[in-house]
């Protein structure tokens, strides 16, 4: 059996502090990028226009709050929970992974980038002619209630920004927070995938235009004036 002496150990302790500089001195790996959200990425996503889906936003609004505030004893927990809206899985959408400080509205200037990005995609030509939703979610942790309200405000946040900074015409957005009542990712409720936002295509922006008058018909001919008496 081999026997360390004293200088031995002092070496094996030189080794490893060694060791620990090598591994201090070596690039770290960059942590997993959010992948870049790209204009054409979203015109991609949402440009499968078929006919317009017939949405109640404020109803859904309502039914929404009012089913997470259920206490019935036969509740099913998040992960069997039913969507309740599940028309809305049928329309065009792109997901997107905007950040939010912690339990409140407010968009992180990392995302800001990323709504813009959002911006040019239903500024194009290919999607300028519809109107869109935006969805919010939360994963299922705290107060069902409080989620819901608290998704609402981020779709209403950047239904804001797009309008505000960005421009998009209001009349062609809408927004409705589902909070834990959708998850995106029903086996996994507690997973920050369900925190994404959602655009959905809904329909074609309604003909604001007047409608067309006839052309006036022909002014009266002036009547003749009266023959002068001699």
């Amino acid at each position: 059996m081999m026997r360390l002496t004293t200088r031995g150990l002092r070496d094996l302790g030189l080794l490893g502090v060694l060791g620990t500089l090598v591994l201090l001195a070596m690039p770290l790996a960059p942590a997993q990028a959010q992948t870049a959200i790209t204009r054409d990425d979203v015109i991609a996503k949402l440009n499968h226009y078929e006919t317009d889906a017939t949405i109640d936003v404020p109803a859904l609004r309502q039914q929404v709050l009012e089913r997470s505030r259920s206490r019935s004893k036969n509740e099913p927990p998040p992960q069997k929970r039913p969507p309740i809206a599940p028309d809305l899985t049928n329309l065009p959408t792109f997901n997107a992974d905007i950040q939010f400080d912690v339990d409140t509205p407010i968009v992180l200037p990392d995302s800001y980038q990323s709504v813009g990005r959002i911006a040019d995609a239903l500024t194009h030509a290919s999607l300028l002619p519809y109107t869109f939703l935006i969805v919010g979610h939360i994963e299922s942790t705290g107060r069902r209630e409080n989620n819901v309200l608290l998704s609402q405000r981020r779709a209403d946040a950047i239904r804001d920004i797009l309008v505000n900074t960005f421009k998009i015409t209001a009349k062609r957005l809408q927004s409705v927070g589902l909070g834990e009542e959708q998850l995106l990712d029903p086996a996994r409720p507690n997973a920050p995938v369900n925190n994404q936002v959602q655009i959905m295509l809904v329909g074609k922006v309604a003909d604001s235009a007047p409608p067309a008058h006839p052309a006036p018909a022909a002014a009266a001919k002036k009547p003749a004036k009266p023959a002068k008496r001699h």
